[in-house]
C-alpha cells in the first residue's frame, strides 16, 4: 500500500514538472504584438539637428552702369549741347541741365528745384538727335537705348514697413519723339526703383519705332530729330539723370556719334567742375 502511495506522489510530481517547463517555454516565445527584432534608441547626440547662425544680408549701394559700346554717348566730354530741359509744359517740373559726377562716373542731370514731388510734375528732357547722327544714320534709326537713375534729396517716401526714408523709391516714365511728317510717336514706358540708398541704380530704357516701317521713324530732310524721355510718379523730392545713349538700327547695330565739338562755355564749366 505504501509503495502504491509513494508512485502516485512520485507520478505527480513529474506532472507537476513538466507543467512548470511547458509555462516557462511559452513565457520566452514572441507575442504576436510584439516585433522579434531589436531596435537601438537614438542619443540626444544623433537625433540633434544642426542650425546654422540666420545673418541679415548686407545691402550693397548699386553702382553706375558701364557702358561698353564704342558709339555710346557718356557725357564724358562734359558736353550736352543737344539736351535741354522741358519747363514749359502744364505739368513740366522746374529744372536745369548740368553734368553731375556720380561714383567717377558723368551724367546728365535734371537738377530739379526741389517741388516735383510736392507738385506732382514730371521731369522731361528733350534730345536732338540731328545733332549726333549723320543725315544718313538719322533714317537708320530704330531704337535708343540709355541708363536713366533718380536721386532723393528728401525722406518723404514712406516705405512697406511705414518708415520714412531718403530713397527715391519707384522711378519710372515715358517718352516719345517727332518723327517725319511733324507726327508725335510715342515710344513704351519705362521703370525701376530704389528703396534702400539715396540714389538708385541704372533702369535700363529702350525705345523702339515699331512702326517704321509706316514712315514713323526719322528721315535725312529732318533738320531736327528731338526725342524726350520723361520721368513721371516721383515717391520722392530728387533729380533725374542720363547716361549711355547709344543708337541701334534694324540690324541691332550701334550707330556712329558725330557730333561738333563742347562750346566754350561747357569746357570752362567742366573745367571748373
Amino acid at each position: 500500500m505504501k509503495m502504491k502511495n509513494t508512485l502516485a506522489i512520485l507520478a505527480a510530481l513529474a506532472m507537476a514538472a513538466a507543467a512548470t517547463s511547458c509555462e516557462k517555454n511559452d513565457s520566452t516565445s514572441p507575442q504576436p504584438s510584439q516585433s522579434s527584432e531589436t531596435t537601438e534608441t537614438p542619443t540626444d547626440e544623433a537625433t540633434e539637428i544642426p542650425t546654422e547662425e540666420v545673418t541679415e544680408e548686407e545691402l550693397i549701394p548699386p553702382t553706375p552702369a558701364e557702358c561698353d559700346d564704342i558709339n555710346g554717348i557718356t557725357f564724358d566730354d562734359g558736353d550736352f549741347s543737344f539736351a535741354q530741359p522741358t519747363v514749359d509744359d502744364a505739368d513740366s517740373a522746374h529744372g536745369t541741365l548740368s553734368i553731375e559726377t556720380v561714383e567717377g562716373n558723368k551724367m546728365l542731370c535734371f537738377k530739379d528745384s526741389g517741388t516735383n514731388f510736392a507738385d506732382g510734375t514730371v521731369q522731361k528732357i528733350k534730345l536732338d538727335a540731328a545733332k549726333l547722327l549723320s543725315a544718313e544714320n538719322l533714317a537708320k534709326v530704330r531704337s535708343i537705348e540709355m541708363d536713366v537713375y533718380a536721386d532723393a534729396t528728401a525722406d518723404h517716401f514712406v516705405n512697406d514697413l511705414g518708415e520714412n526714408v531718403n530713397a527715391p523709391g519707384w522711378i519710372g516714365g515715358g517718352g516719345g519723339a517727332n518723327v517725319a511728317g511733324d507726327k508725335w510717336y510715342d515710344f513704351a514706358e519705362w521703370e525701376g526703383g530704389e528703396y534702400n540708398f539715396p540714389m538708385s541704380g541704372a533702369a535700363h530704357v529702350e525705345m523702339k519705332f515699331l512702326l517704321a516701317l509706316g514712315g514713323q521713324c526719322w528721315d535725312e530732310t529732318m533738320e531736327e530729330a528731338t526725342f524726350q524721355i520723361m520721368r513721371w510718379g516721383a515717391q520722392n523730392e530728387g533729380n533725374f539723370y542720363i547716361d549711355n545713349i547709344v543708337f541701334f538700327d534694324e540690324d541691332g547695330n550701334s550707330l556712329p556719334i558725330e557730333k561738333s565739338a563742347p562750346s566754350e562755355e561747357q569746357t570752362e564749366n567742366v573745367i571748373a567742375e
